[in-house]
C-alpha cells in the first residue's frame, strides 16, 4: 500500500514468532491484491472499469470494506468519501506539475464523485455505481489490513503485538509488565511538541500534512483531498483518532482532516466510541483539543516500544 508494515510481537518461540508474521503479512498482501487503486488488475480497479450502474459481484473482503467506508461517509456527511478516486488521480497529477487544475477538468471530475453513487446489495453481496465511478479506499484500506492482521496474530495465539502500515497502527495485548504499548504520536503542526499515549487493544491513526504536501502558489496543500472541492486540503488540522478498529480510527482521521478543526471538534463530540486529538495550524501555541478518554492514555514518559 505505498508505506513499510512493521510488526512488534512477543511469542513463546522464535518459530511461532515467524510462522505468525508471515500469516499476518500475507494477510495484509491478499487485501492489497483487493484494495489497491494502483494496480488495475485489483479487484477494486477491475469493478470501477466494469461499472455500468447494474449490480457487480464482489467478495465479502471488498463489499465489508465498502460498506465500512460507506457508513463513515454517511456518519461524517461525505467527509469521508469512498468515491474521490477522479479527483484523487487528478491531485496526483497536479502535485507532480506543481499546478493546480483547470477549472472544467475540476468540475468533470467533481461531477464523477459522491459517496451515494454507490449502492450495496446484501445478497448475494454486489456493489452498483455508474460508469465512470473511481473508487479510492486509501482512507481507510490500511486501517482496515492492520486489523485483519491483529485478528489473525491473537487468532495464532500470538496476543501481544502491535501492527503498524505508517500512521495506522492496531495493538493486542500489551508487551509484559507494561500497561500499553507507548506510541510516540507528532502532529507536525509548528509548535505541538509530540507526545505518547499507550495504547491496547485498540487502534490508532493519525493523519495530516506532515510528510506529504505541495506548495503552489505560495499555498500549501495536502495529499488528502476534500471531497467538496476536490483540491488538497490547504491549512489543515492535523487528527490523531483511537478507535476499537483501525478502519474506524483510519477513516476518522482522515475525516478530521477534512471537517477542519471547528467542525471536527463538534463531531467528535457526538462519539463517545471515539477518542481523539486534533491540533489546528497556526497560532502559538496552535490549538488543540482532546478527548477525555484520550487525555487517559497520555504518558509522561517519551520512552517509546
Amino acid at each position: 500500500m505505498g508505506v513499510q508494515a512493521k510488526i512488534s510481537l512477543y511469542a513463546a518461540d522464535v518459530s511461532q514468532a515467524r510462522a505468525a508474521a508471515r500469516a499476518a503479512f500475507e494477510r495484509m498482501l491478499a487485501i492489497e491484491d483487493v484494495a489497491t487503486d494502483y494496480r488495475p488488475d485489483s479487484e477494486l480497479m477491475r469493478l470501477c472499469a466494469a461499472a455500468d450502474g447494474s449490480p457487480q459481484p464482489v467478495s465479502d473482503e471488498l463489499f465489508t470494506l465498502l460498506a465500512a467506508g460507506q457508513q463513515i461517509a454517511e456518519q461524517t456527511q461525505g467527509a469521508f468519501d469512498p468515491t474521490v478516486g477522479p479527483l484523487v488521480r487528478l491531485w496526483r497529477e497536479a502535485r507532480r506539475n506543481s499546478a493546480l487544475p483547470d477549472a472544467d477538468t475540476l468540475a468533470g471530475a467533481l461531477a464523477r464523485t459522491g459517496w451515494r453513487r454507490v449502492q450495496l446489495g446484501q445478497s448475494p453481496r454486489t456493489i452498483a455505481m455508474p460508469a465512470g465511478t473511481q473508487l479510492d479506499l486509501g482512507g481507510i484500506a490500511k486501517g482496515y489490513s492492520v486489523d485483519a492482521a491483529s485478528r489473525l496474530l491473537t487468532a495464532r495465539g500470538v496476543r501481544r503485538h502491535l501492527v503498524a502500515l505508517s500512521g495506522d497502527l492496531m495493538a493486542g495485548a500489551p508487551p509484559p509488565g507494561r500497561d500499553g504499548w507507548r506510541i510516540q504520536v507528532e502532529s507536525g503542526v509548528p509548535g505541538d511538541p509530540p507526545h505518547v499515549v499507550a495504547l491496547r487493544h485498540a487502534a490508532l491513526s493519525t493523519s495530516g500534512d506532515r510528510h506529504q504536501f505541495v506548495e503552489i502558489g505560495g499555498l500549501r496543500y495536502a495529499h488528502i483531498v476534500d471531497p467538496r472541492t476536490g483540491l488538497g486540503l490547504s491549512d489543515a488540522p492535523a487528527a490523531t483518532v483511537i478507535a476499537a478498529d483501525g478502519a474506524t480510527a483510519d477513516a476518522w482521521a482522515t475525516a478530521c482532516c477534512v471537517l477542519g478543526y471547528d467542525a471536527a471538534r463538534r463531531f467528535i463530540g457526538t462519539r463517545p466510541d471515539l477518542d481523539a486529538r486534533v491540533v489546528a495550524r497556526g497560532g502559538t501555541p496552535p490549538r488543540s483539543f482532546e478527548t477525555a478518554g484520550y487525555r487517559q492514555r497520555r504518558r509522561d514518559s517519551i520512552t517509546v516500544r
